[in-house]
């Protein structure tokens, strides 16, 4: 299973960021191969609406099943639901500490969104 985690940075060191839609990008974690890519989500920094729906595509076209985001608006956790990727949150630590709580079983998968829309 691949697992994006939003990032402040492009490596498993770099600090989880608490933003989903307006990330600077994601780390996609390869479970199978403990490999991992780092997918751009800039484009989507400017965008006056629809950060997050641009955001949940990224991460789908990345093939991710599973999300770890510090917060989520109501927009982008229907676009996930929808798309089949199970979302998580935790606001902080490492992106390599997010993945490891992931599979060692200590997130929870979200219920709904925790954020209004347009949260900057």
């Amino acid at each position: 299973m691949k697992i994006a985690v939003s990032s402040q940075g492009q490596n498993l060191e770099s600090p989880v960021d608490p933003r989903f839609g307006r990330t600077t990008g994601f780390v996609v974690y390869d479970t199978e191969t403990e490999g991992c890519q780092y997918v751009d989500n800039a484009q989507n920094l400017s965008l006056p609406q629809g950060a997050g729906i641009q955001a949940a595509q990224n991460v789908a076209g990345a093939g991710a099943g599973a999300v770890i985001t510090g917060h989520i608006g109501p927009k982008a956790f229907l676009a996930l639901e929808k798309g089949g990727v199970a979302i998580f949150l935790k606001a902080e630590g490492s992106v390599g500490e997010a993945i490891k709580d992931f599979r060692d079983g200590r997130l929870q998968k979200a219920g709904g969104p925790d954020r209004e829309g347009h949260w900057v």
